[in-house]
């Protein structure tokens, strides 16, 4: 193992321009949380910092208490940010850090929590080292050497403790001075770059005991892990998904429970379910099928990213069935996520049926731990009662719940609300 390196000075730093907050795990165990991932694919080409600047008034008003922005740190390959190469520069395809910190003070004066996307798993190098393999980064701040690279992946460092992510240096986050680097980013951009929030990429290239570490040290507010792996397929989506959310709630629980992580579990069943399979709704236990129904306090549910949908399309949610989708997500356990594109680009009616959804969510004060009984989960309908006083259907299926006491809240294609 290489000896600690010096470590390159980092740009001074900054006063706080906005209040911070201790680290308590608050968010997390209020559970009333409305997420928004606020950009897709392709929002590097549309002055990106500027545009969400606009959006915020309406952002809060809505209700987010968190938005999650697209990686912030410098890349040297490709505009989305998702191959940082120098990460204490802040000047991007989608702004310049000027911009950004403007956008972060904006969100703090509406009391919108900003996420920062975090891409620690793989650095793009600037100049060639062991094996010819551009695997040291020279030059810049956090000048690691071959020794910070996995052995895996190119580098002289140890095996990696995750899965690796082909093509580029993969960071060993078992060498000391690489964790004290990053320790370092990550409680600047807390303290001195205004993000509250932390959302772990490619979370399942190293181990959880690392994000464990890392939140620990750094202290944001809330943090999210991507640990996406493929749901179990055979001849189709296979009805149980056990192994596959048990995989979620291991990580989950490798962090010490100081994280939540996406439910794709939850994800994968659903945009099955609602093309006529709403038996897959509910599981032998008689509960949720995803990571929300064993550990919902620690589940962010969600319909599409920028990944699974935008222009990568790489695991899209039916289009014609969205909307049944958030009256799903909306209204049950987990800590719910709306994706930009639904909001803001697929037309007012989406935006006004979300903004409803939402609405009701917080009036009736169904939180991610919510009580759930299943009443109907079968070919054309899914039936259930939150908290016991919200109850939805979605499916083609024509059903109300039985009592006077329910009162239509909403409705839309193929799916409806009511409360006490």
């Amino acid at each position: 193992m290489q000896a600690t390196q010096a470590m390159q000075s980092v740009p001074p730093k900054e006063e706080i321009s906005h209040e911070t907050e201790p680290f308590t795990g608050n968010v997390i165990q209020n559970g009333r949380e409305i997420l928004l991932q606020a950009f897709n694919w392709e929002s590097h080409k549309y002055d990106w910092w500027k545009n969400l600047e606009d959006k915020v008034p309406d952002i809060a008003k809505s209700g987010f208490t968190s938005v999650w922005l697209p990686p912030p740190s410098h890349c040297a390959l490709e505009p989305e940010g998702y191959l940082p190469q120098n990460l204490y520069s802040l000047n991007s395809a989608y702004g310049s850090e000027h911009q950004l910190k403007s956008l972060l003070q904006k969100l703090c004066s509406y009391k919108v929590r900003a996420m920062a996307d975090i891409v620690i798993n793989h650095r793009v190098g600037t100049r060639q080292g062991h094996g010819g393999m551009y695997n040291r980064f020279d030059g810049i701040p956090l000048p690691w050497d071959e020794h910070a690279v996995t052995s895996c992946s190119g580098g002289s460092g140890n095996k990696s403790t995750g899965e690796n992510f082909e093509g580029f240096p993969n960071i060993d986050h078992t060498q000391n001075h690489v964790r004290r680097d990053i320790i370092g980013w990550l409680t600047w951009l807390r303290n001195t770059i205004g993000f509250q929030d932390f959302r772990f990429d490619f979370a399942k290239g190293y181990d959880a005991k690392y994000v464990k570490e890392y939140v620990e040290e750094s202290k944001p507010l809330f943090s999210i892990g991507e640990y996406w792996v493929d749901c179990s397929y055979s001849s189709g989506l296979d009805h149980n998904q056990d192994n596959h959310r048990q995989g979620i709630i291991n990580w989950i629980d490798g962090t010490g429970g100081l994280c939540a992580a996406f439910d794709f579990t939850t994800k994968g069943i659903l945009q099955e379910a609602i093309t006529g399979q709403f038996w897959r709704l509910r599981d032998s236990d008689g509960k949720p099928p995803g990571v929300m129904g064993w550990w919902p306090s620690r589940a962010v549910t969600f319909i599409e990213n920028h990944d699974t949908g935008s222009t990568q399309q790489r695991w899209p949610f039916p289009s014609s069935h969205v909307m049944q989708g958030y009256a799903y997500i909306l209204t049950h356990p987990g800590l719910p996520m709306v994706f930009y594109d639904h909001f803001y680009d697929w037309g007012q009616s989406m935006h006004d049926q979300i903004l409803k959804l939402m609405e009701i969510r917080k009036l009736l004060d169904i939180h991610s731990e919510s009580s759930i009984r299943i009443l109907e989960a079968k070919s054309n309908l899914y039936a259930a009662i939150i908290g016991e006083k919200l109850c939805m259907k979605i499916g083609d299926e024509a059903w109300c719940p039985d009592g006077e006491e329910w009162i239509l809240a909403t409705s839309g294609h193929s799916y409806a609300i009511w409360n006490k």
